[in-house]
Formats: C-alpha cells, structure tokens, sequence
C-alpha cells in the first residue's frame, strides 16, 4: 500500500486541525456549523446505504444485524475487565469509559469511507446498518455495570439492606427505560435510520435528482468536519497528564483488541469483501464521542468526563483516522490473500 493511498485529503484535513490548535492559531469555525455538515454527512451515508440495501435480500442484512449486537455488548465487557482487573481503575470510571469503547464513532467510519473510495475500492452495504445498530447496546451495558457497582458499593456501605437495595435496583431501571428510549430517539440514529428508509423506498429517478447534491461534495464537506475534529482532538492532548498512564495506553490497545474481533466477525463470519472486512474492523475498534458522553453524563455522574472525552477525541479518534485505518485495511488484505 503506497503513502498516497493513505494520505487522503481528508485525513490530512484532519492533521491540519491538529497542528492549528497545537500552534494556539486563531482558526475555528462558526457557531452550529459543526452540527450543520455531521447532518449532512449522516444523511448521505443513510441515503446510499439505503440504496445499497435495495439492491441485496433483507434475509443477508440479519448476520450483519447480529454481529453488531455481540459487538455493542461484548466490548464494554472486555473494556470493563481490562480497566478493572489489570488498570485498577475504580468501577464507576470503569463502566463509562467501556461504554464509550463499545459504541461506533460516525466520523471515524466516514473517514474510513473516504479512505476506501480513494482507492477505488467497493464495500458492503450492511456495515452502515451496523453504524446504525451500534450505538445503543454499549450504553445499556455501561449503565448495567454502573448499576451493578453502585449497588456492590450501597451493600457494603449500607449492609445487606433489602429496602435500600431494592430502592436502588428500582432507580437504575427507570434510568435504563430512559436511556434506551433516549439512545433510540438519538438524532444521529434517527438520522441514520430514517434516512436509510428514505434511500430504500424513493424511486430510482427521484434519487437521481439529489444525488448530485449527496455525491459531489460528500468528501469536501467531510474534509471540512475533519478539520473541525482535528482542532478539538487537539485541544484534549494538553489533558492526557490527568487520565494516567495506563489509560493513555488503553486507548491505543483497546482500538486494536477491538479491531481484531472485528476483522475476524467480518472475514471469517460474514464473509465481507476487503472494503466491507475493513468497515467492520473500523466500527469494532472505533470509540464515541458524540452519543454516548451525554449519557454518561447523566446516568453516571460519579465518572470523570475528562478521562473519557480526553481518551475518545483526543486519543483513540486520532489513532484510528491517522495509523488505525490503512492498518485495518492492510489486515482485511491480508486476510482475503491467505485465508
């Protein structure tokens, strides 16, 4: 794989927003304009890969739908335990930060995306259902560990109350009945999903007259909201003294542990094309920083938000869109050509 395969414009974007925030210059971008292209870009990746789907037998779409549910339940677990048994990290952090590695980033997809189109290699319509899908399980079970420790820590401080106990298992399941409606009406999910069934049910010359407006400056707007993405990340470097060492280190390791149950669901499992392989890969080992901080916020106020943001946006965001993508890709090829 050649550097200029890697060296796409809108990674290089994104490096410049870095380097701009790391030299303290005055460049930033207008109010609300960020939320202005994320929609945008969610719309256009809804409407393709409603198209796509279209085009292939809902029956195919039940293995991608599946993997995503092992993924958005399984990785927090894996998160959990590596902080908690190995980092030593107090459950409460614990739990908000495995929600955050469970969950999808759509930035990093779309960057993925970008990365694919670039070398003209073709994908899957199923990974953006995953996208879609993602989000909600990693914060049911972020919540169901914070619940568990909370209610440890209330016996032990408490004794075994059967009053209190019950009081807490109460609370923390109006808080779960709210937060899976919250994470269901998420605008990014509705966004995804609506506009996927607008892609799927409109007519082939109806789609005709907007794709120009999707498909033209799909890669400049993402050039711009990288840009965008770059600047905040960099923001988050003079923050890693507070989150510790080691999980400076989880937020490089976790992206490849992730990666690599990815790649295996994605070759082995659904048997996916290199591009698809590689979109698979990049939703397993990428992080959120949009949907799921706010939840977190809420349903976990004990938790340090600077340690999960700092990992998220300005650590495992970087990663992936820098060095964790053209890996992945590498690997998916690797994959496809020995196995």
């Amino acid at each position: 794989m050649s550097i200029s395969s890697i060296l796409v414009p809108a990674v290089l974007f994104f490096a410049l927003g870095m380097f701009a925030c790391i030299i303290k210059s005055d460049l930033k971008f207008p109010p609300d304009m960020h939320k202005m292209i994320v929609i945008y870009l969610l719309v256009g990746i809804g409407l393709h890969g409603g198209k796509a789907l279209t085009e292939s037998s809902m029956s195919s779409a039940i293995p991608a739908v599946l993997a995503a549910l092992i993924l958005g339940f399984g990785l927090p677990i894996i998160a959990y335990i590596i902080m908690r048994f190995l980092g030593k990290i107090d459950p409460m952090n614990s739990a908000a930060i495995a929600a955050h590695y469970g969950s999808v980033s759509a930035g990093t997809y779309m960057t993925a995306v970008a990365f694919l189109n670039g070398i003209n290699v073709e994908y899957e319509a199923y990974p953006v259902v995953m996208l879609a899908i993602m989000e909600s399980p990693a914060i049911i079970i972020g919540l169901i560990l914070a619940g568990y420790s909370r209610r440890v820590l209330a016996m032990q401080q408490r004794g075994i109350g059967g009053a209190a106990v019950a009081g807490d298992h109460g609370d923390q399941k109006g808080m779960l009945k709210h937060l899976v409606i919250e994470s269901f009406t998420n605008g990014s999910i509705l966004l995804l999903f609506g506009s996927m069934a607008i892609g799927s049910i409109v007519s082939e010359p109806n789609m005709t007259k907007i794709e120009p407006f999707f498909d033209k400056i799909f890669m400049g707007a993402l050039c711009l909201f990288l840009l965008d993405m770059g600047m905040e990340a960099g923001k988050r470097i003079s923050e890693f003294k507070d989150v510790g060492f080691f999980l400076v280190i989880f937020g490089v390791i976790m992206p490849l542990i992730g990666a690599s149950v990815g790649i295996v669901i994605g070759h082995f499992w659904l048997q996916y094309s290199i591009g698809g392989v590689t979109l698979v890969t990049v939703l397993a080992a990428s992080c959120s920083y949009i949907a799921v901080p706010p939840a977190m916020r809420l349903a976990v106020p004990e938790a340090n938000p600077s340690f999960y943001l700092t990992l998220s946006l300005g650590l495992t965001f970087p990663f992936n869109v820098l060095a964790g993508i053209p890996l992945y890709y590498a690997g998916a090829q690797w994959l496809a050509h020995n196995y």
